[in-house]
């Protein structure tokens, strides 16, 4: 294959069908490129791997520190002093074999006051730097760290000073500027084979709007951020992140080679980035790198480096053997805080210096994010399933035991209600389990109504609550069944056909069901209101992956969005007015497309004509002069015919009618 062009993908088919081969065969994704090469395929790492510095430097001292403001000690503590600098400085990264060095008085033998700490990489020496300038020892001894290469730069500083060249102000584009949209519609981003789409969601003009599209965005997949300001692109080299209203410009990128998941802080000020690399040993464990990195600076704060096993406690899901997310984050809009989960033990950690707080980890014995109760029976010889339900806001956190009332009963699925006090529960034997919904309003857990022989095993609560969709996904084929809380009562039930997936819109407007590249056949998504009314249809093979724009929180008191609910009719009267304006535009495109289409008809019909009076003389020479074209002479008879038909008891009965029999 020629590196000079980029070859697309008609070529390489035609290529592989001179070469003998089935591309059908071939699984594309399990092909690796030598290390070096990419066979002229351009790929968005260019930039990240031109940036990036060596790993090691075979001359210089970019990967060493200065540590100033150490405590001045005798030889007889010369070792304490030390083994604390080094237990500091190791937990952010490997301190070469004699990379430490603490320089002594001659004459006095006690130490200077500073120190040399030299580590393998000169990411590792910044980010010391970056952690630990300011550090805190004691009340008389305050760290100061520098580079050692920035000594040159601070012998370079003129005598003199000269002002600092200011630069104009370059506004940079509104982030938001999507929340903005005057129809209050949302946008998805979806993935279909090489193709990456970010569309608005118009139900209005029952179809999509294109926002943006491109070929091979990302090598992996693609991540909103929790408040929607940022798209997320995964790649062999780090992430990438994107944002605007209609343009997507590139904003930042984070390097972290062999990244294959990440994750984002709630306020958006951090992204956490994980690898899983195999050893050299067969015998040894994965190894698995953590990267925080500030996502205005993309600068790395910091960074957590181990065995596969040190991160598989805690985390709602799994990859590659690591319990993900690794952090739970705290401390409002500025994610102050964020905590890990080890064997036994909780470290919380704050995010000014990215260190421990009071410098220690909690001890908490068999620590787990979830604990699975098993509840005996009389005997001893059974379980059976239960719930502790927790009331977190009231003094001493009284707990309630919540058991079915068939112990027997699997519990197949389980769901809050957001932003409510109600859940539900999907217990009992396939193929047709039962539904329950239980309330907690007065604090005691109450019983609301049981659904008896549901074609589900999976609850799809709307963001603000109320509704739920119990869904039959994989085994049921897709079933569908739109049902109002508040009510009790269902208000539809409907079927996608293999769906995989359901995403609620973030206003609980809307829902997307998908069915992805698992499946062979069927591919691509539905759009239906939240009562279960289908609105459109998109079909796109080898679909992958479809996921609704975020919206941060309202920024409306409770009083306001009391007052809009209560003077609802004034304000929806607007928009109904729109709505019967999109109605009508829809009814008169429509009434266009099918006059196009009669026009189109009456133009065949007139041309052939044309042909066939153009035709007349061949068909009657062909027919030796007789006239085809005449109309056909027929002659109408009418038979009466008579039919006995038994009926079930034993009686018969006479039909009668008329046949027309035409002779042409």
């Amino acid at each position: 294959m020629a590196a000079a062009g980029v070859m697309d993908m008609a070529s390489i088919e035609l290529v592989a069908s001179n070469l003998g081969i089935d591309l059908s065969t071939v699984n594309l994704d399990s092909i690796v490129l030598p290390p070096g090469e990419d066979f002229g395929i351009p790929s968005d790492d260019e930039e990240i791997l031109q940036r990036e510095e060596p790993q090691e430097f075979e001359a210089g001292f970019g990967n060493v520190i200065i540590v100033d403001n150490l405590p001045v000690v005798p030889q007889e503590k010369f070792d304490k002093l030390e083994g604390v600098i080094r237990k500091i400085y190791s937990q952010i990264g490997t301190i070469r074999e004699g990379g430490l060095w603490m320089p002594k008085d001659p004459q006095t033998e006690k130490t200077l006051g500073y120190c040399f700490i030299e580590y393998n990489t000169p990411q590792e020496a910044e980010l010391a730097k970056e952690k630990t300038h300011g550090y805190k020892l004691d009340r008389a001894h305050v760290f100061t760290v520098n580079l050692f290469d920035d000594f040159d730069r601070f012998m370079r500083v003129p005598d003199e000073w000269t002002p600092a060249e200011i630069k104009p102000y370059t506004p940079g584009e509104n982030l938001q500027q999507w929340l903005t949209d005057e129809k209050a519609r949302d946008q998805f981003v979806i993935r279909a084979g090489t193709e990456t789409e970010v569309m608005w969601n118009d139900p209005r003009q029952l179809k999509p709007e294109l926002v943006y599209r491109r070929t091979y965005w990302t090598e992996s997949f693609v991540q909103w951020s929790p408040l929607g300001t940022y798209l997320a692109t995964v790649h062999r080299q780090g992430a990438i992140f994107w944002g605007g209203a209609n343009t997507f410009n590139r904003l930042m990128r984070y390097a972290h080679p062999q990244v294959n998941v990440i994750d984002f802080s709630p306020g958006e000020k951090f992204l956490v980035t994980c690898s899983n690399h195999e050893p050299n040993n067969p015998c040894d464990s994965h190894r698995v790198v953590l990267n925080i990195f500030d996502v205005r600076t993309g600068k790395v704060m910091r960074d957590f480096k181990g065995n596969v096993d040190e991160f598989s406690v805690g985390g709602a899901g799994g990859v590659a053997g690591v319990s993900w997310p690794v952090f739970r984050w705290g401390g409002g809009k500025e994610d102050k805080y964020f905590a890990r989960i080890g064997k036994n033990v909780i470290s919380v950690y704050e995010t000014e210096t990215f260190t421990l707080i009071d410098k220690k980890s909690l001890k908490v014995d068999n620590v787990v994010d979830f604990t699975k109760v098993d509840r005996y029976t009389k005997t001893k010889k059974s379980t059976y399933p239960g719930f502790e339900l927790f009331r977190i806001k009231e003094r001493d956190i009284p707990s309630e035991a919540l058991e079915l009332e068939n112990k027997n009963d699997k519990i197949l699925a389980f769901a809050w209600e957001p932003k409510g006090h109600r859940f539900a529960v999907i217990h009992g034997d396939n193929p047709r389990p039962d539904v329950s919904f239980y309330s907690m309003k007065t604090g005691r857990v109450s019983k609301l109504t049981t659904l008896k022989g549901k074609q589900a095993n999976a609850l799809f609560w709307s963001p603000g609550g109320r509704f739920i969709i119990l869904a039959g996904l994989k085994g049921f084929n897709g079933q569908l069944e739109f049902y109002n809380v508040d009510e009790l009562e269902t208000m539809s039930t409907n079927e996608h056909f293999m769906a995989t997936d359901i995403e609620w819109d973030p206003t609980g407007r809307y829902v997307a069901t998908s069915v992805t590249s698992v499946h062979e056949m069927e591919n691509g998504f539905n759009i239906w209101s939240f009562h279960g009314k289908l609105l459109y249809r998109l079909p796109r093979d080898h679909f992958i992956q479809f996921l609704w724009r975020p919206r941060p929180p309202s920024l409306l008191t409770t009083e306001k969005e009391e007052e809009i609910a209560k003077n609802l009719k004034k304000y929806s009267k607007k928009y109904e007015a729109e709505d019967q304006d999109a109605s009508l535009l829809l009814s008169e495109q429509d009434r266009e497309k099918r006059k196009q289409l009669q026009e189109e008809w009456e133009g065949w019909v007139k041309e052939w004509k044309r042909m066939h009076e153009e035709e007349k003389a061949i068909r009657q020479m062909l027919r030796d002069g007789e006239a085809s074209d005449e109309e056909e002479v027929y002659e109408a008879k009418e038979v009466e015919v008579e039919e006995v038909v038994k009926s079930q008891k034993s009686s018969s009965k006479r039909y009668s009618g008329v046949l027309h029999n035409f002779v042409m």
